[in-house]
C-alpha cells in the first residue's frame, strides 16, 4: 500500500530534488511512498498570488494568509478517505 503526503510549499522546485534523492527517492520508486510537493500559490487569490500577509500589531517578518492554506488543504484532502494533516 502507497502512503502519500503532499507538501504546501512557496518553492516546490527548491524541495523536490531533495524529495528524489537518498531514501525517500528508492521509496518513492518502490511504490512505497508517493510524495508531491505543491505550490501554495495555486490556491491564492489575486494578481499576484499573495500568500502572506503583514503580522498583526506591527513588527517584523511575514504570517501566512488563512485561506491559501485552507483551500490548499481541503482541496487535497477532499479525496482522502483517511489521513492526517500536518501543519
Amino acid at each position: 500500500m502507497t502512503k502519500q503526503f503532499d507538501i504546501l510549499t512557496l518553492f516546490p522546485e527548491a524541495i523536490e530534488p531533495y524529495l528524489q534523492a537518498s531514501l525517500l527517492g528508492k521509496a518513492s520508486e518502490k511504490k512505497i511512498l508517493q510524495i508531491k510537493a505543491h505550490q501554495l500559490r495555486h490556491w491564492a487569490e489575486g494578481r499576484h498570488r499573495q500568500v502572506d500577509d503583514s503580522t498583526f500589531g506591527g513588527g517584523e517578518g511575514m504570517v501566512f494568509k488563512p485561506e491559501p492554506l485552507v483551500a490548499a488543504i481541503e482541496s487535497l484532502t477532499q479525496n482522502y478517505q483517511k489521513g492526517r494533516v500536518i501543519y
